[in-house]
């Protein structure tokens, strides 16, 4: 990280540069605006005390970097303007060079931070934009969702996080730390479950008690029993609904063997319904549904 010091004082520069270089900081001195009007840095440490040289164009110029001010009083002129241009904190002479370390660490982790959340927020938005997210308030909590995209689902869950104001939880059941994080219950939270076919049957009941109460989203590829609300997304992640509201489980799995048995073996199908090859033909006689080609 290079830090370039606007400083009159040569003696007071070069000591704060001494001490900056002792921690691996690289740096560099000017003594007026005008010379460092150019210069290449992460931070900028700038004197407001230099006699005759206005300070806000190298303020304007580098507000996006650390700019933190060194002063030898607080007003307006000093303090007040130059951070409202820009400048993003400051240091009162004399200070002690621990005070000052401490300042330029948390602006640039702050930095860091923002430029991943800056990142992610990209992402995010780029990801599967093919998602319909405006059904994300059908979302009742707590609820099992059966989705055949585990990230579809989980952009819906984002969405909706998002509108409420809540954050996230992400367990996976194939993890044997599950329990204790739903033992750490917050309602601001939103526990968002996967990997329910990891657990044993014997596993099964106690995750149920373990969830109840809390505000969670339990995303299956498969039918999964339970007494909670089901939501049903399709193929392209999206919510379906039919004139009554969205698609129960019959009508899914109806649909799927509709929309993919010519396209998968019965073996595979069936694995994909969580279900066996016999309760597959039993669900073609129960819906009517002919497998000649």
């Amino acid at each position: 990280m290079k830090i370039i010091i606007i400083e009159s004082e040569v003696y007071l520069a070069q000591s704060i540069a001494n001490k900056l270089v002792e921690h691996h900081f690289e740096t560099e001195i000017f003594r007026s605006v005008k010379d460092a009007m150019d210069s290449k840095g992460d931070a900028y440490l700038l004197s407001t005390g230099l006699q005759g040289q206005a300070i806000a164009p190298l303020i304007e110029k580098y507000k996006d970097k650390i700019i933190i001010l060194m002063v030898n009083y607080i007003n307006n002129d000093t303090v007040g303007e130059p951070m409202r241009l820009g400048a993003k904190d400051y240091i009162l002479k004399p200070f002690r060079i621990e005070e000052l370390f401490r300042k330029i660490e948390h602006y640039r982790e702050y930095k860091e931070l923002k430029r991943e959340n800056e990142f992610y927020n990209e992402y995010i938005s780029q990801m599967n934009k093919s998602i319909d997210i405006s059904d994300a308030g059908v979302l009742e909590l707590p609820t099992v969702l059966i989705s055949n995209s585990i990230l579809g689902a989980e952009r819906l869950i984002f969405e909706y996080a998002i509108r409420h104001r809540y954050s996230i939880v992400f367990i996976s059941l194939s993890e044997s730390s599950w329990k204790d994080k739903l033992l750490k219950h917050n309602d601001n939270k939103i526990y968002c479950i996967t990997d329910f076919k990891s657990l044993k049957k014997s596993e099964k009941d106690a995750f149920w008690n373990s969830v109840e109460g809390l505000k969670f989203v339990l995303i299956s590829e498969t039918e999964i029993e339970s007494s909670y609300n089901t939501i049903l997304l399709s193929s392209k992640n999206q919510p379906q609904k039919n004139n009554s509201g969205i698609m129960t489980v019959d009508e899914y799995v109806k649909s799927a063997i509709e929309q993919y048995q010519f396209q998968y073996p019965d073996t595979e199908l069936s694995k994909m319904l969580g279900m066996s090859r016999k309760s597959l033909w039993e669900k073609r006689k129960k819906y009517d549904i002919s497998k000649k080609k």
